[in-house]
């Protein structure tokens, strides 16, 4: 009887193992969006009121940044950036909002206090996130990094695709200057149909020009030699003169 019931338990436990899918990429990143993908459809309460998220910026680039949390002193200097940047991430059709597991008010009282004291007024849109559910759905919360969210950065295009993500840690504040200068090399490559260099436009090969992508057949390989508004080091590297 006895080996009836462990060759029964053995079965129940075979048949559990049979039915439980693998674990694939599909299901490891459910819930997170990747490159190339359209921003989920979401409904936030922001500073300045209640947003659709990616509709409200519908037409522009935006770039969404979350910060571990309010009145402390790496944030501080964050937004102090981001805010002194605004203008120039609106002359390149862009729109900032942040966002923490912080309540509304706590958003408010935080950007009240750095205008008054260090003369910086916050104007874009901060997300209160109390609960982290927007957060965890979008994979700003590393679990091995603590309850806070990480520095993440997400760039989404005017059609919602979600085009560039970074993520810094709670103990290294971001370069504002590197997200600018990736909305812009973004924002020259979709118009030029090109490829942005390493370090551009201070470029230490092809300066502040832009790379051709790589020809798919001999006849687009034939063409590939310099002159005409073209360089190329090889048929495979080439590149051009672009406005930006």
């Amino acid at each position: 009887m006895s080996r009836i019931l462990i060759l029964s338990a053995l079965s129940l436990v075979l048949l559990s193992i049979l039915a439980t899918p693998a674990l694939s990429i599909d299901n490891a990143t459910q819930g997170i969006p990747l490159l190339g993908e359209k921003f989920p459809e979401m409904t936030v309460q922001t500073t300045t009121g209640t947003m659709a998220l990616p509709e409200a910026f519908a037409g522009k680039w935006f770039v969404l940044f979350s910060h571990p949390g309010d009145f402390t002193p790496v944030c501080t200097t964050e937004f102090v950036a981001f805010a002194k940047r605004q203008e120039q991430f609106k002359q390149n059709n862009t729109e900032l909002i942040g966002l923490s597991v912080d309540q509304v008010q706590v958003h408010m009282k935080w950007t009240e206090w750095i205008n008054d004291t260090l003369k910086t007024n916050i104007t874009f849109p901060i997300i209160a996130d109390g609960t982290g559910r927007i957060a965890t759905q979008l994979g700003m919360i590393h679990p091995a990094k603590g309850t806070s969210t990480v520095r993440a950065v997400f760039i989404v295009d005017p059609i919602g695709t979600i085009r560039t993500m970074l993520y810094y840690p709670q103990e290294v504040g971001r370069n504002m200057d590197e997200i600018l200068r990736t909305v812009k090399a973004l924002q020259v490559a979709d118009q030029n149909n090109v490829a942005m260099p390493a370090n551009w436009p201070n470029n230490e090969l092809v300066g502040d020009n832009a790379i051709l992508p790589a020809p798919k057949n001999e006849t687009t390989k034939a063409t590939r030699v310099s002159g005409n508004k073209l360089t190329c080091f090889d048929w495979w590297l080439c590149y051009k003169e672009v406005p930006y």
